[in-house]
């Protein structure tokens, strides 16, 4: 049976000449800052003093003892590198094993019978990005740097949200893999839900040593109490199994997550007819291979309608509006992800009421532990090819190392239920349209050949149990404009560069697959990454982590639209910009989600961050929630109530009340609305009774005219709630996320620098102990560091009661300890309401303390 040795000790780093301890898997910068040769680039302005790594070359030491690559037990070993980053060349005692040039695919060397020092000597990614330019001539982008000249993480050369960190090293698992006779080289489930009956056809690709040339071999399938077995022709077998009535994989929200495992064996049956006498032993397993699968059926409805085209996922013949989230790498040095650490971040995704992520396509193929947990928690998978915002050259040496990290990655990948999308790449054609490049491309290549021809035919080829789409944005076909919000895929950036947040209201895109708000992280991160600076909007560790164009600029305007800029007041900045981030978002959703199906989806760029920084994460860099965390599990609950402006596919210019229900089984509720003084006093008042939303679909009510708010008045606010019965008298007390069965809509006529807010007055209590876990799984347990780590101890309730109208309360938990978190997030009070908070791992818990780490709006 193969033998697989695990190669994680014994590596050395050279640094001019002296060895250092190498982590494996790891990067020269994680063992250089273990040495204490660097600082922490994640922390002040130290990313500039270690820029010189980035330049150099590295070379990796390993000695290889002959017992270790001998063929005294098997016929051959091979030497296995999952991942290295990125151009190197390998020898044994001297022998150059091969060379490569692409951090996103799996290398393999014979190394039988050859021993001695293993050396890795890495070029730096600058260096061959500068020589594959020479070959290939200059390609625009949209950043200064290198990445479309070598494949490898572009991020890793800077981003609007992230530091320019150019490593090199070892970054995936390496190993030995001992085998005789021959191995399966690669095995590729296609699996098919059809009447009642799960598909799984099985084919396997086999490689033999020259001894194993003649042997009879067998591939053994089973799955779900099935089994099948077919003789290997060649290299090859092709096996199809039928599972009766499978279990359906569905996405979080839908149904459940059923996994089936899928176990291949390859057998040695002994040799041919025509072989020697000395056969071995029948029936003598070779090698196997394991993995979950899941049976659903995933389609893309892109149909032409009175609309322009659709872009709408359909799971098990289900339309899906999509809760979803970008994700990028979650640390700037990818090797330090664990997989405790994705299963924190993914957990927060699904307890946000997440239910896809799209993995961008200037990171990477993430680690088979993140598709893994994607699989158990339901959360599809929307896979970017890795190329982004940049025109890519088509010729060689890249052109064959595209081909050949697409084949690998989509045959690692396709067994995952999860993954329900390939994509070609992100914003590419929509740069060569509209960003310049087409003019001074002068007719070069630019990536079009790989988004419009190779990366499909691969897909088709492998995977065709998929849908493929050629890019995000796109809009289908050159016929129009590739981010037509009529057509496709829309990324909605216009909004936060230029334009206020109301704006997201003035379209009904198909699909969008981009949009976001800044914010900056929270002020424990801040603190940890920025120790000792006073901290400032334009501070020079602020400024510092501040990666996007006029960043501070747009984070200012955009509070200056709502509320009084603050001047000299950090703190005061720091609240309103997350308030501004949450709002922003929230606006988008609840606008496109009333007005799903036309729009079939949401994708927030982004859910995490990868270095402590100004972003429009809902989690940052240290893996604290901002207030958007909070807000994305209000509006991507399965129930939302939202009032919208109306006017757009509305007959009324007034307010309107959407009533979405996304899950399984009708809504009948009642919905109290209230024309509200800012003092409190009810003006009008009307109940909805019995009213019923079907299974996945929305209710859109114009408000009745003497209930819209008299905005000239800039007193008046509209309140609606899903409980009939609640009412402002008697300390009602409040649910989570809004009115006291949980459902809450606010709308306000004027801006709030313009409306007439009282004071903000309120009660504050705390209680202690509470036993139990405090907010979303994954963040009330003290996971509110990088690690998802914690301090632990016990929970406090904090009881809020407002006597006035407060407008979101927030409880900035961090102040009360840098791991502290609350369950909760921006909470708006009427006058006479209490709402309870659970606070964990709060370190000062006096009654004054909580109370100063409470914001609201104030008047202006």
């Amino acid at each position: 049976m193969k033998e697989a040795v695990q190669l994680t000790e014994g590596w050395s780093l050279d640094h001019d000449g002296s060895p250092l301890p190498a982590r494996v898997p790891g990067c020269v910068h994680v063992d250089l800052l273990a040495a204490g040769l660097i600082p922490d680039p994640c922390v002040g302005l130290n990313e500039t003093e270690v820029a010189w790594v980035g330049r150099r070359a590295w070379t990796y030491t390993r000695e290889l003892a002959p017992g270790e690559t001998a063929a005294e037990r098997h016929e051959r070993t091979d030497l296995v590198f999952d991942g290295l980053d990125t151009a190197a060349v390998i020898t044994l005692d001297g022998y150059e094993l091969g060379r490569t040039r692409n951090m996103h695919r799996r290398h393999r060397f014979d190394v039988t019978g050859r021993h001695g020092p293993l050396h890795v000597a890495f070029t730096s990614a600058y260096e061959e990005a500068a020589a594959v330019r020479a070959l290939t001539g200059e390609r625009p982008n949209a950043y200064p740097e290198p990445f479309q000249y070598i494949r490898r993480m572009a991020c890793g050369f800077g981003w609007d949200w992230g530091p320019t960190l150019v490593t090199a090293g070892i970054w995936r698992p390496v190993r030995l893999e001992r085998w005789s006779t021959a191995r399966l080289a690669t095995v590729r489930p296609l699996v098919t839900v059809r009447d009642g009956l799960g598909g799984v056809e099985v084919r396997v690709d086999v490689e033999r040593t020259e001894r194993g040339a003649d042997h009879r071999l067998e591939v053994r399938v089973a799955v779900g109490g099935v089994q099948a077995s077919a003789a290997v022709d060649g290299t090859g077998a092709v096996l199809t199994l039928q599972v009766p009535d499978p279990r359906l994989w569905w996405p979080r929200g839908y149904g459940e997550q059923p996994l089936y495992d899928l176990e291949v064996t390859l057998v040695d049956r002994g040799r041919g007819a025509a072989a020697p006498a000395e056969t071995p032993a029948e029936d003598r397993p070779l090698d196997s291979w394991t993995r979950r699968i899941g049976f659903r059926d995933v389609t893309l409805d892109r149909s032409p309608d009175a609309h322009g085209t659709a872009f709408t996922f359909v799971v098990n013949g289900v339309p899906v509006f999509a809760r979803g989230v970008n994700w990028i790498p979650d640390d700037v040095f990818p090797s330090r992800v664990t997989p405790e650490r994705y299963r924190t971040r993914l957990r927060q995704a699904a307890d946000a009421g997440v239910d896809l992520v799209r993995i961008w396509g200037g990171g990477i193929y993430e680690d088979d532990a993140f598709y893994d947990l994607c699989d158990e928690l339901g959360l599809m998978v929307w896979q970017d090819f890795l190329f982004a915002c940049a025109a890519y050259p088509e010729e060689q040496p890249l052109r064959g190392e595209v081909e050949a990290e697409a084949r690998d990655n989509v045959v690692r990948l396709m067994p995952h239920p999860s993954l329900v999308l390939w994509n070609g790449n992100n914003e590419n054609l929509w740069g060569f349209r509209d960003w310049d490049w087409e003019p001074g491309l002068r007719g070069d290549s630019w990536g079009g050949g790989y988004y419009l021809d190779l990366l499909p035919r691969v897909v088709a080829e492998l995977d065709p149990t998929r849908p493929y789409t050629a890019g995000s944005p796109w809009s289908g076909s050159w016929d129009h404009h590739p981010n037509d919000p009529a057509h496709g895929t829309h990324h909605s950036w216009e909004v936060w560069n230029r334009r206020d947040y109301a704006e997201y209201r003035d379209s009904v895109p198909r699909f969008v697959a981009e949009f976001g708000w800044q914010a900056p992280p929270a002020l424990a991160t801040l603190r940890r990454a920025l120790p000792g600076e006073r901290l400032a909007p334009d501070s020079p560790g602020m400024l510092h982590h501040q990666k996007a164009e006029d960043g501070n600029g747009k984070l200012n305007r955009g509070v200056a639209r709502h509320f009084i800029l603050p001047e000299d007041d950090f703190d005061r900045w720091h609240y309103l910009t997350q308030v501004v981030q949450a709002r922003a978002v929230a606006a988008g959703i609840e606008h496109w989600r009333s007005h799903w199906p036309v729009c079939a989806g949401t994708v927030v760029w982004q859910l995490n961050d990868c270095w402590p920084v100004s972003s429009w994460s809902a989690v940052d860099g240290d893996g604290r929630l901002k207030p958007l965390y909070h807000e994305l599990r209000r509006v991507y609950a399965d129930r939302l109530l939202t009032l919208q402006p109306g006017g757009v596919d509305d007959d009324t210019d007034g307010p309107v009340l959407a009533v979405v229900n996304q899950s399984a089984a009708p809504w009948r509720t009642a919905v109290r609305l209230r024309r509200m003084r800012a003092d409190g006093t009810v003006l009008v008042e009307q109940v909805l009774d019995d009213l019923t939303v079907p299974a996945r679909q929305v209710n859109r009510l114009p408000v009745p005219g003497d209930l819209i708010p008299d905005a000239p008045s800039a007193r008046e606010f509209l309140v609606a709630d899903t409980n009939a019965d609640g009412g402002t008298d008697g300390g009602t007390d409040m649910h989570a996320d809004g009115g006291t069965d949980g459902l809450r809509a606010l709308y306000f006529p004027v801006a709030d620098k313009d409306f007439a807010y009282p004071a903000p007055r309120y009660d504050v209590v705390v209680r202690t102990p509470v036993v139990g876990p405090a907010g979303p799984a994954g963040a009330g347990d003290g996971a509110a560091t990088g690690d998802g780590g914690g301090t632990g101890g016990g929970s406090v309730e904090v009881v809020v009661t407002a006597h006035t109208l407060v407008r979101d309360l927030l409880l900035r938990a961090d102040r009360l300890g840098p791991d502290a978190v609350c369950d909760s997030g921006l909470r708006t009070l009427l006058p006479g309401e209490t709402i309870r908070l659970r606070v964990r791992n709060a370190v000062d818990t006096g009654a004054n303390a909580v109370r100063g780490a409470f914001s609201s709006v104030e008047p202006a």
